[in-house]
């Protein structure tokens, strides 16, 4: 069962080929539904020395950013490293 726990944002990196993906418009559009209904699908991230490397969640994470949240709700996963 993975649980649901609030991590700081700057704990978090963000692997520079998904940043690639990132669409502007999407990350708006997800920040002005997160003011009315907050953060529905927390973020992927696994553990990685004393910080996360996010693994899925980056439009959510950046809306957050945008919100001027300096948490972020995030389920823990053990993903295998490439």
């Amino acid at each position: 069962m993975l649980k649901k726990q609030a991590l700081a944002i700057q704990h978090i990196y963000v692997p520079v080929k998904r940043r690639q993906t990132l669409d502007p418009k999407k990350v708006e559009a997800l920040a002005e539904s997160m003011l009315t209904q907050g953060q529905e699908a927390p973020v992927l991230v696994r553990p990685y020395g004393e910080r996360f490397v996010l693994v899925e969640g980056l439009h959510r994470l950046e809306a957050c950013k945008a919100l001027g949240e300096t948490t972020v709700s995030a389920y823990l996963v053990q993903a295998r490293q490439h």
